[in-house]
């Protein structure tokens, strides 16, 4: 097979075309990774106006803001100075257990705890804990509702969270009695307890 005249002349142009080509992407595609691109702004001044002013009326609420935090801080320091003091759940035990006493103590005539029974320290919510001591005694009524009044009217957060009554001893008017005084403690005295959780 031979070529013609043309044929030759059209496979020069073609190779002379490639080569062309080749050379034009070559050093098109240097130049488009060298060149930086710049990223037209997208903000204007209508948005910086309206962020300005969304952040104005943000720092006119702030002296509101901490008015309010600064109340509810100082409410709170208030409420919790009741809190029953301690380093340990067993040390807020026992100065709930010097409350009782001290408070049975002052009662005409002073009544007498026999015996004491602590209890295993609990969460109460998320912030805080509850620690609770039982005390068995005898009395009379009426001295049992001036305990119990006494109670009440501490400034330490505790409450009566049960009471049981013995048989009375009808000739002397006189009943054994089992209260459990309940107190509120700071949540980081009470131990994470670990494993499943209790129902």
């Amino acid at each position: 097979m031979t070529l013609q005249t043309r044929d030759k002349r059209a496979l020069i142009l073609l190779a002379i075309t490639a080569a062309l080509i080749l050379l034009y992407w070559i050093s098109g595609s240097s130049t488009v990774v060298s060149s930086p691109k710049v990223a037209a702004s997208l903000d204007t001044v209508d948005r910086a106006e309206r962020r300005l002013d969304l952040l104005r009326r943000q720092v006119s609420t702030l002296n509101g803001k901490e008015k309010v935090l600064k109340q509810a801080s100082t409410e709170l320091a208030q409420r919790e100075d009741g809190l029953i003091p301690g380093d340990t759940a067993e040390q807020a035990q026992a100065q709930l257990l010097e409350i009782l006493k001290r408070i049975a103590g002052a009662q005409n005539p002073p009544l007498e705890i026999r015996q004491v029974e602590l209890s295993q320290p609990q969460t109460y919510g998320d912030a805080y804990g509850m620690v609770s001591v039982a005390v068995n005694m005898d009395c009379h009524i009426e001295e049992l509702v001036n305990f119990l009044a006494e109670v009440a009217g501490q400034q330490e957060i505790m409450s009566t969270d049960e009471v049981r009554f013995g048989v009375s001893r009808p000739k002397e008017k006189i009943m054994p009695v089992r209260i459990t005084i309940a107190g509120l403690v700071a949540r980081r005295l009470i131990p994470v307890r670990k494993g499943l959780p209790q129902l």
